[in-house]
């Protein structure tokens, strides 16, 4: 059993298209709701229809003045809400702000606001507003936050592609292991994708297309064999991590962070490797001191890649996971991309509290019957020990052990 046996999450905060806050999450996943519909976010039209789930006007906290939120882009409005939600939960108002840190999930995130501002501004460059010189940096949107927040122990970014957001919890649950800081959140930032992105990853077949346009509801379909790509959905989500019981007045944790991984597939392109994904598995397992018949509940990555759903159900036969429940959270959320594994993650700490599993939405004709599917109607379980992936284009596999904290 490893050191990481006693850090505990103690926060949560969600922000997606069908729930703004965790309660509205919760009530939406057990709901099997959807917000997806032909994306009309300024920024994101290039003669294309692209389907996604697009967030309502988030509503930051009053931590920050007028002026300085006037010039916050959408990714840091919702950076800024989500975290006030985490935060409060954990409440670290008190808190001795040097023994905080902060690690944000993600990296390019703010392209769509980018894309706008060169359109804007390419005939009259000179009229371009200052804060331009902060906001293509992903600094940026640590400084709002610990600005914001007054965290002063450290904030950085890190880029993991669609694994970021798991990436960013694992290096906050080692940043409070080593004894760096005291408390750190981990931040899945939301990526806000211009015309540009959209039509990259379409290009690549990566995402679902324009044939979904006028059946939008029908689009999201992991693990189903009638799936094409994956859909775009608005998302962020903050995990507070920290040692149980080194603040007496800390709130009842939602579980331990047992176990996790990182492991690489040495390979640039986005193709899945089971290697790679088993390998990940295996290890997180083994740090947790836990084996695969321990586990009672996966939340995969299951993106509705054609390769890489097929790809990760052969990763859960090899390591002997078909016993367990599965579900999948991104055809409820859409796939939130730097954001997807602490979404995730909030997910499966979630239904873990709840003792209940949400279904998976378009699960009609699965790719493999082996695993234990959870699909058109939510169930009742006890999840003692959990297991979330999430993979990430550059040949990143990561996997992350939650377990139920003892009484």
């Amino acid at each position: 059993m490893s050191d990481s046996a006693g850090l505990v999450v103690t926060g949560l905060g969600v922000t997606t298209a069908v729930g703004r806050g965790k309660a509205d999450f919760t009530r939406a996943l057990f709901a099997a709701e959807h917000a997806f519909a032909v994306m009309e976010r300024p920024g994101r039209q290039s003669g294309t229809r692209f389907v996604g789930a697009e967030l309502p006007a988030p509503v930051p906290p009053a931590r920050l003045g007028a002026r300085e939120l006037r010039t916050a882009s959408l990714t840091g409005q919702v950076a800024l809400a989500t975290l006030d939600e985490a935060w409060t939960e954990a409440g670290l108002d008190t808190y001795d702000p040097d023994r905080i840190g902060l690690v944000i999930g993600g990296s390019n995130l703010q392209q769509r606001e980018l894309v706008r501002a060169h359109d804007r501004h390419r005939a009259k460059p000179h009229f371009l507003r200052p804060s331009y010189g902060l906001s293509f940096l992903d600094t940026d949107l640590c400084g709002l936050c610990t600005s914001a927040f007054g965290i002063r122990g450290f904030a950085h970014t890190v880029g993991g592609a669609s694994a970021s957001g798991q990436l960013a919890v694992i290096e906050a649950a080692e940043a409070v292991s080593s004894g760096r800081v005291d408390v750190c959140v981990a931040l899945g930032a939301l990526a806000d994708l211009s015309y540009w992105e959209l039509l990259g990853l379409h290009a690549m077949g990566a995402m679902a297309g324009e044939d979904h346009a006028d059946a939008p509801a029908d689009a999201c379909r992991p693990f189903d064999k009638g799936r094409s790509g994956f859909v775009y959905g608005e998302a962020c989500a903050a995990l507070v991590i920290e040692r149980r019981g080194a603040r007496p007045d800390a709130p009842a944790p939602y579980a331990r962070l047992s176990g996790w991984s990182v492991r690489l597939d040495g390979n640039r392109n986005p193709n899945p490797s089971l290697a790679g994904e088993t390998a990940a598995i295996r290890q997180a397992l083994d740090r947790a001191g836990l084996t695969a018949r321990d586990i009672d509940y996966v939340n995969p990555h299951g993106t509705a890649s054609p390769t890489g759903d097929a790809t990760e159900v052969a990763a859960l036969k090899t390591c002997g996971l078909t016993h367990a429940a599965v579900n999948a959270t991104k055809s409820i959320t859409g796939h939130g991309l730097t954001a997807a594994g602490a979404v995730e993650a909030a997910a499966s700490l979630l239904q873990m509290r709840h003792g209940r599993l949400h279904p998976t939405r378009n699960l009609t004709e699965p790719v493999d019957d082996a695993p234990r599917w959870v699909r058109e109607a939510a169930v009742e379980a006890d999840i003692q020990h959990c297991l979330s992936l999430s993979m990430g284009f550059g040949g990143i596999n990561t996997a992350l052990c939650l377990s139920a904290c003892a009484a």
